[in-house]
């Protein structure tokens, strides 16, 4: 915040100012704070604070009742946005084609597309085999069993007829690229890194925690169960790696939430600290990867 009121007091107004860190570390609070100190919009480009229940964070109501979040496809249609999490960049990228159902070869416009969660039921061997006819480059990077990525890849070229590895390059020889990822999209952004040192913040991870499950969290993940996931769970269907269920804080109290009603209170106790515990874990190993995204992306050296 210091910084940002520097930045007033010289009369700069830039276009565009990013607050990067790991979860926990304030941003959204800095977000509206710096918000309303330059009259701005705010954009979340956390891919899971959708809603203002516990696991996404109280602060969603704020931004509603400040006025100061707009959806993206509000904000998309005024801005040039796009995010600096990615491993393409889609304003490189022709208009999206559509591909016929099970081809490997970008279709004419009308046919269906495969989604990647369908690629990836195909499982990770046959990925990577596809992936190697029509991307060599990018199939010897990623590894046969990641069939996530493998499917991202095969999604980028049946979306654009342009191989992942070569949309790369392009990018990082781009003027202002770097081996690590294309330009900046905005020239002279006011970038903040909100950092804390590792045992500070797993401390601060581990309250916000406990501070969730006295605001209900447990109560809020029975009803999601519920609703949501006891039918999927009965069907055998259950997906915890795309949508929603993929957040931390839904899988890690799988057990308890699943558990039988013939338990002791003992047993179903055990489970639900077991959960907690899983959920502070999780979530001190996700603040340290982004920790290290954000060290890989703009601190390391910029030669190629």
């Amino acid at each position: 915040m210091a910084a940002a009121t520097r930045v007033l007091r010289k009369g700069i107004s830039p276009s565009l100012v990013v607050i990067l860190g790991a979860t926990g570390t304030g941003k959204s609070k800095l977000a509206i704070e710096i918000g309303k100190r330059l009259n701005g919009e705010i954009i979340s480009a956390d891919s899971m604070q959708v809603t203002t229940d516990c696991l996404c964070g109280q602060v969603g109501i704020e931004y509603l009742n400040n006025s100061l979040l707009k959806s993206g496809t509000q904000i998309l249609g005024s801005i040039d946005l796009g995010s600096t999490n990615c491993s393409w960049e889609p304003r490189l990228c022709p208009p999206l084609s559509d591909l016929q159902q099970g081809s490997d070869t970008v279709s004419e416009k009308g046919g269906t597309c495969e989604s990647r969660v369908e690629l990836e039921k195909l499982g990770g061997p046959e990925l990577h085999r596809r992936l190697k006819e029509v991307d060599p480059d990018m199939a010897a990077i990623l590894h046969p069993h990641d069939a996530r990525k493998i499917a991202r890849s095969l999604q980028v070229y049946m979306d654009t007829g342009v191989p992942h590895s070569r949309l790369l390059e392009e990018q990082r020889g781009q003027d202002g690229g770097d081996c690590l990822g294309g330009p900046l999209r905005f020239q002279d952004p006011c970038i903040f890194w909100l950092h804390y040192e590792t045992n500070a913040l797993d401390e601060r991870l581990d309250k916000r925690v406990d501070q969730m499950l006295s605001l209900g969290l447990i109560d809020e993940l029975k009803d999601f169960h519920q609703r949501f996931n006891d039918k999927k769970i009965k069907e055998n269907s259950q997906d915890y790696q795309h949508g929603i269920f993929q957040s931390i804080g839904f899988k890690e109290f799988h057990e308890y939430l699943t558990a039988s009603e013939n338990i002791s209170q003992e047993e179903r106790d055990k489970l639900k600290i077991k959960g907690i515990e899983s959920l502070k874990q999780a979530t001190r190993r996700y603040a340290r990867k982004q920790n290290k995204w954000v060290r890989n992306r703009f601190l390391k050296s910029k030669s190629h």
